[in-house]
């Protein structure tokens, strides 16, 4: 191993075959001093006795049936997501309509009598106070709802899960965290909460009972394995998607391209399904809400308008303009990320307490509203009110009668109506300066923000800076020449310049050309939005990596990328193996494996079941193995008992996924000394490759197949080692080509 180079980065690995006991602080920069333990998912089916009588079992009707329950579960999803969605749109409006017009009015009444800094610390005070609650909740109650959730639903989509991230308190905290947040005037958006909501509700629906609740409906139980319930979370994910941004078809790429490691055409069919009534659930409710039942114009929580009109045409000389566009937001997203990943350490190492969180958060609401209204009182970019206006809250301060500070349109909003205003205000809304400073400020505070123990997004704020400078860029070409005037609509490069600073910062391609083409409602920007996306993601790659994988590497997960890397052909599974590996045998005394599942030094997840001498005959986990236990499946109690029930895979079912420690169960001295007979209960037939399979194959293999483990054998099937998703995730093609990340032992 002497041509790869060493890092040391990862803090923990405990465990070298897929343990359960991998010690990790939560994604997103909350909470990051108290430990997780890691989750490594199974994938793949166990086709042990059990399960083929189990499929002898069932008729031709009971697939069917199981089919269509597979249907019904992705409409609920769909349903319940919408109306989740619907529900934080409805109370934000509410709330920061309250909020604004409050603000509004006191800012009116102290522009004339003298007095504005009393508007400034209300302002800060109503931003500070709704923050403070929503930071409470999250840094307190449950630190996993922080953040926007998507790097959390990547990894387990990729197959690692951490701890409480799809559970019923997590969506409740995460719901009500996100409403706070947008309220309380952060630098944030609420539609990436959405994706992290929708996983959870899927997670839930699809397994037909509540373990936070205590509550089995008895329905949906053949679904409790992680294979179908990783399905299901695609469908989630991506139809929080559909409702955050009107893009049903952007939902299912964005789930094919964040993490689904297995794909099927019934499960892409089945997820767009989702995707389509999740929007639509969402549009109807919003109409109704709206008062204008069956007008579904509002697909999404975040609706660009149309961009239909002549002007928003372009020309095939502009197309470089919007590449250079798209290097800019590759550039600004770098530096972004770059900014983000220090602070991000920063918070780490000093600000990992709840009461520290809260206050960081508390300080950030009070900053970002003392700059938002410094930058309102001292703007002079006054513009005519015309009567058929579209300002929400149109702020008069210092301007002329009949005018209003056109800063104000800019901070005193919501993000997402910031942003429509940006893409389609007429020329001459804003002026340079008021958009140069605002992309400034917003940058520096949207950076701040994220990682914050408070429930937000990055989607918005990318948008925002985006569409500021990117309207900027339109106002400076237009001012060039008399005849650029004609062409460089404003309103067009704001949605270029939204595209490029938030491929720049998050890096997605494929789904982010279709869910901003979806968003716009037009096809014809789908050249130069893809094209811009490439651009950033090229430049923004050079530099640093995309904030979402930056989060997921801060955390020591080990995320399994598409490929292995490029130049990794000579390393072996020999080589990359962990090994010596615990084996048992077919017949296995009890007290043997009460002590190595009850060794705390090790805490290995899957054991290969060997034949003498040490040739493989199954595999058999930890989580079976603790069931067994349970139900105390001895081969002595077998015989002397000959009515007891035999077990079934419904037991097995029935303890997922939370199966109990092996410290809550007894075992007396004399149970120890019986026999275990695991043929039964172990799959028999694990996937296996010879010690000189190349990495790469090894890679391909464990990934495509979502594998958790993967036993290294020689010529005569002797079990030598097992190939874990640690081992391959270590090594990563650097600048110094192929290094190895070492993982030191706890």
């Amino acid at each position: 191993m002497a041509n790869i180079t060493k890092k040391v980065s990862w803090s923990s690995r405990c465990d070298e075959f897929g343990a359960v006991g991998e010690e990790t602080p939560l994604l997103n920069g909350s909470d990051q001093a108290r430990p997780l333990r890691q989750v490594h998912l199974d994938y793949d089916n166990i086709e042990n006795q059990l399960f083929l009588e189990e499929e002898r079992r069932m008729s031709f009707l009971a697939f069917r049936c199981l089919e269509i329950s597979r249907w019904v579960i992705c409409g609920l999803i769909g349903f319940l997501t919408g109306l989740i969605a619907c529900f934080i749109d409805i109370v934000v409006e509410q709330l920061a309509g309250i909020k604004y017009k409050v603000i509004k009015e006191n800012i009116v009444r102290f522009t004339e009598a003298g007095g504005l800094s009393i508007s400034l610390i209300l302002w800060a005070v109503l931003n500070s106070s709704f923050v403070m609650l929503g930071a409470i909740m999250v840094a307190f109650f449950e630190p996993i709802a922080a953040g926007s959730g998507i790097p959390q639903i990547k990894c387990y989509l990729n197959g690692v899960k951490i701890p409480r991230v799809v559970r019923l308190k997590t969506l409740v905290i995460k719901v009500c965290g996100v409403i706070c947040s947008v309220v309380g005037g952060l630098a944030v958006g609420k539609e990436g909460p959405m994706i992290h909501s929708g996983a959870v509700v899927a997670a839930g629906v699809s397994q037909g009972r509540s373990t936070s609740l205590k509550r089995d409906f008895k329905i949906f139980e053949y679904f409790r394995r992680d294979t179908e319930k990783r399905d299901f979370v695609s469908a989630g994910a991506a139809a929080g998607v559909s409702a955050a941004f009107g893009a049903p078809v952007g939902g299912v790429l964005f789930s094919l391209e964040e993490g689904a490691s297995f794909w099927n055409q019934m499960l892409t069919w089945r997820i767009f399904f989702a995707s389509m009534i999740s929007t639509f659930t969402l549009n109807f409710f919003l109409s109704v809400y709206h008062n204008k039942t069956g007008d579904l114009s509002n697909p999404g929580l975040i609706n660009f308008g149309s961009f239909e009109s002549e002007a928003m045409g372009y020309n095939l000389y502009e197309i470089p303009l919007f590449m250079a566009m798209g290097a800019l937001g590759g550039l600004l997203g770098a530096l972004f990320n770059f900014l983000n990943y220090w602070l991000t350490i920063f918070r780490i190492r000093y600000v990992h307490r709840p009461c520290l969180q809260v206050m960081e958060a508390v300080l950030v609401a009070a900053v970002t509203a003392a700059v938002a209204f410094i930058m309102i009182y001292f703007s002079v970019d006054c513009q005519p009110l015309a009567p058929d206006h579209t300002e929400e809250y149109p702020l008069q301060l210092f301007c002329a009668d009949g005018e209003y500070n056109s800063m104000a349109t800019a901070f005193f909003n919501t993000p997402e109506r910031s942003v429509r205003s940006l893409f389609h205000n007429p020329r001459g809304t804003y002026n340079a300066l008021t958009l140069g400073l605002f992309t400034l400020t917003y940058f520096f505070l949207a950076c701040w923000t994220y990682g914050l123990s408070v429930s937000a997004g990055v989607f918005i704020p990318s948008l925002l800076i985006g569409a500021a400078w990117g309207r900027l860029c339109g106002i400076l070409l237009a001012s060039t020449t008399s005849t650029a005037s004609t062409w460089a609509d404003p309103g067009k490069y704001a949605l270029i310049g939204a595209a490029a600073q938030l491929g720049g910062i998050v890096r997605m391609t494929l789904s982010l050309t279709v869910i901003m083409m979806e968003a716009t409602g037009n096809v014809t920007y789908g050249l130069p939005i893809m094209l811009v996306l490439m651009t950033a993601k090229i430049v923004g790659d050079y530099f640093q990596e995309g904030l979402y994988d930056i989060h997921i590497k801060l955390q020591s997960v080990p995320f399994l990328h598409w490929e292995a890397p490029a130049t990794s052909h000579w390393l072996t599974a020999r080589e990359v193996m962990s090994s010596p590996v615990i084996c048992l045998n077919r017949i296995e005394k009890v007290g043997t494996i009460v002590d190595i599942l009850s060794n705390t030094s090790t805490n290995h997840n899957g054991f290969p079941v060997v034949v003498q001498p040490a040739k493989l005959c199954g595999l058999i986990l930890r989580s079976q193995l603790i069931v067994l236990l349970k139900h105390k499946v001895f081969v002595e109690l077998a015989r002397s008992r000959l009515t007891q029930r035999k077990l079934q895979l419904k037991d097995f079912r029935d303890a997922y996924p939370r199966f109990p420690p092996i410290q809550s169960i007894h075992v007396s001295q004399d149970e120890r000394e019986c026999m275990m007979d695991l043929t039964e209960f172990m799959n028999p037939t694990p996937y296996t490759v010879p010690l000189e399979t190349s990495l790469p194959r090894v890679f391909k293999l464990f990934r495509a197949l979502g594998l958790r483990h993967l036993v290294v054998v020689d010529d005569e099937n002797r079990v030598n080692g097992l190939v874990t998703r640690k081992d391959l995730a270590r090594y990563h093609l650097g600048k110094h080509g192929l290094e190895e990340l070492h993982l030191a032992q706890t």
